[in-house]
């Protein structure tokens, strides 16, 4: 029997998936597991969000903008000489600004907005692990309903499936970094212990390639 490790290999970890679908949750849990610094997307400070929301074609530019200097600076700072001192847990991977805006923006804003993107990509630092969260879209809706705020009251349930569609064919094709694939429709780390647990032996032995986590629960039917 293969003794499970009892500490991560990666030192800096991130969660990411669609709107709704936990990744705040579960970067939280995991940087206190592994005593990390917690890394987390503001998305509430981008003023146009809202707008955005109401009016997507009128500020769609300017939201995904606003995201694109945010993100690349919050990376930025990450860059300073203790970065690795301790594990690093982070809510997204700086690629989401991308799949965000090849579905928000036109063509020739796309064109504009790649130009950016160019000149800031190479410049960030890439993950260890990347453990990627799917639920189906009914889950996030109601996830997001019951999280209550403010700037997504106006949110389009088609949007929503878009955004989780677009995220499944980005880390189908993804193969940068070790990736963890997690669908959190049927379980819940953060309401029981079990899941949490099992979950975390996964992300313990995660070592190269793709894998796809099944809960224990589930590989017992």
């Amino acid at each position: 029997m293969t003794k499970q490790p009892d500490t991560l290999r990666s030192r800096y970890v991130v969660v990411d998936g669609p709107i709704g679908v936990g990744k705040t949750s579960l970067a939280t849990i995991l940087a206190e597991k592994l005593e990390g610094r917690l890394v987390l997307e503001r998305a509430e400070d981008n003023p146009f969000l809202a707008d955005f929301y109401r009016d997507p074609s009128r500020f769609r530019f300017q939201t995904q903008t606003f995201f694109l200097l945010s993100r690349f600076s919050q990376q930025q700072e990450m860059l300073q000489p203790d970065l690795f001192d301790r594990i690093i847990v982070s809510d997204y991977i700086f690629e989401k600004d991308r799949i965000f805006a090849c579905l928000n923006l036109d063509e020739h804003e796309l064109a504009l907005y790649d130009q950016i993107y160019r000149l800031l990509e190479p410049k960030i630092v890439p993950p260890d692990l990347v453990i990627f969260l799917q639920a189906d879209t009914e889950t996030l809706l109601r996830r997001i309903r019951q999280r209550s705020r403010s700037f997504e009251k106006d949110v389009d349930p088609e949007y929503i499936a878009a955004v989780n569609e677009a995220y499944n064919q980005f880390f189908f094709r993804y193969t940068d970094t070790p990736l963890l694939v997690i669908n959190t429709s049927d379980i819940d780390f953060v309401n029981r212990r079990d899941d949490l647990e099992d979950l975390m032996k996964q992300v313990l032995a995660m070592q190269a390639g793709t894998q796809y986590y099944v809960p224990r629960s589930q590989g017992k039917k």
